[in-house]
């Protein structure tokens, strides 16, 4: 079958597929404390019609499929939907995005089920500050399940994220590049994003990743590591091999000419940058009883529309039409 193309000639091979809309914690970047209608479970994608999507896009070259919400491991049953997953052809990896607060008792019916790697939000390593960021006092679940994960060498790398926010993250980076030489994590610092559902995003308030390898260096020197060229990461080993880092860079240094993502919202709605301001739906379609080809048509229709890059630092910049938790990580 033909790749799947947009119309500056990328190849679309990865998909991150929300699950839900629904989260345990409001973190400060992402959700209000209070408010937020969640989404009518009528609205939200059965697995089946999860499934079937995923199948269709596979047989377009989609070969890495994320899981994320959202928090993805509050939906029932999510190890069902991985087996499902796990099973259609041309998915070669798949894995999810979470913060990590029920994976002590879910990791291993994960990777029983086919999950390949795991991302775990992680912003501090206090309780203190780790509360005032989530709105939950969670920090010892949240090691616990990664604790838990560290059992099943099937699930790596496993990545920890850590949202920098500028007058915060400082103060957190030496026990996190810590954590990384010590555990079997790759520690990743990801800048702020305008995604945020109180919209408070200020470009003043991103922590860039150089200034974060900067205050790393202080103490351990960092040597850059090869990386494939639509990875969003730039790759770090600790000099004496202790260790990686990663920094995630969308707003200092965009990746946007290398981008083959696109994303299926927990409504079914295909967006084809994080920042989209438009919204394809395949929901309705899907459930009016359209053929795979009908499908293929629509996706392969908002694939040509992908935009060129997210121009968060041009001026005009029109922030994304929903925030992450609703679009999905």
């Amino acid at each position: 079958m033909e790749p799947l193309v947009d119309s500056w000639g990328r190849a679309i091979e990865s998909l991150r597929v929300s699950v839900t809309d629904k989260c345990n914690f409001r973190c400060t970047y992402c959700m209000p404390a209070e408010g937020l209608e969640w989404l009518p479970k009528r609205e939200v994608l059965s697995f089946e019609e999860i499934e079937r999507l995923v199948r269709v896009l596979a047989r377009m070259g989609v070969r890495e499929v994320r899981l994320t919400g959202g928090e993805p491991l509050v939906r029932r049953d999510l190890p069902e939907l991985v087996r499902m997953l796990a099973a259609v052809p041309g998915v070669e990896d798949l894995s999810l995005t979470t913060n990590g607060v029920l994976l002590d008792r879910l990791a291993g019916p994960l990777v029983a089920a086919g999950l390949k790697r795991i991302n775990v939000s992680l912003d501090s390593l206090s309780h203190v500050r780790f509360t005032e960021l989530t709105r939950r006092d969670a920090l010892d679940q949240v090691l616990r399940g990664l604790e838990e994960a560290e059992h099943y060498p099937e699930l790596r790398p496993i990545k920890v994220n850590c949202v920098a926010l500028k007058g915060f993250t400082e103060e957190e980076v030496p026990a996190l590049a810590e954590l990384a030489r010590r555990k079997p994590y790759v520690v990743r610092f990801i800048e702020f994003m305008p995604l945020d559902a109180d919209e408070v995003w200020r470009e003043d308030r991103v922590l860039t990743g150089a200034e974060i390898r900067a205050l790393i260096e202080e103490r351990w020197p960092l040597v850059e590591l090869p990386a494939a060229q639509s990875s969003t990461a730039r790759r770090f080993r600790f000099a004496d091999g202790a260790g990686e880092i990663g920094f995630v860079n969308p707003v200092s240094e965009p990746f946007c000419s290398a981008c083959d993502r696109i994303r299926l919202t927990a409504d079914g709605q295909l967006r084809t940058c994080l920042f989209s301001r438009r919204e394809w739906d395949l929901k309705g379609p899907l459930r009016a009883g359209a053929s795979d080809e009908e499908l293929e048509r629509h996706i392969r229709f908002a694939v040509r529309h992908k935009e060129l890059k997210h121009r968060i630092s041009d001026p005009g910049f029109v922030r994304a039409s929903r925030s992450m938790s609703q679009i999905g990580g």
